[in-house]
């Protein structure tokens, strides 16, 4: 399983509708609202890299910028 970390910009006015179509996509398991220089976190989990970089997350009207961090699950 792959794992992903995004960091968001939003648009201060957006972030509600941001936080709640993020919460709709079935690989997303985790938003948070966070302090500093980004907005929002998002953690997608999903079979692979390339399934991660598949979900669209850009085209959610409110996001400016996004960072991706990708790591694996340890057990």
């Amino acid at each position: 399983m792959a794992i992903g970390f995004v960091l968001m910009h939003v648009l201060s006015l957006h972030e509600n509708e941001v936080f709640n179509k993020l919460l709709k996509i079935p690989e997303v398991v985790e938003v948070h609202s966070i302090f500093g220089e980004y907005d929002l976190i998002v953690k997608i989990e999903a079979k692979d890299y390339e399934s991660i970089a598949e979900i669209i997350i850009h085209k959610i009207n409110g996001i400016t910028d996004t960072k991706t961090l990708t790591g694996i699950k340890m057990h």
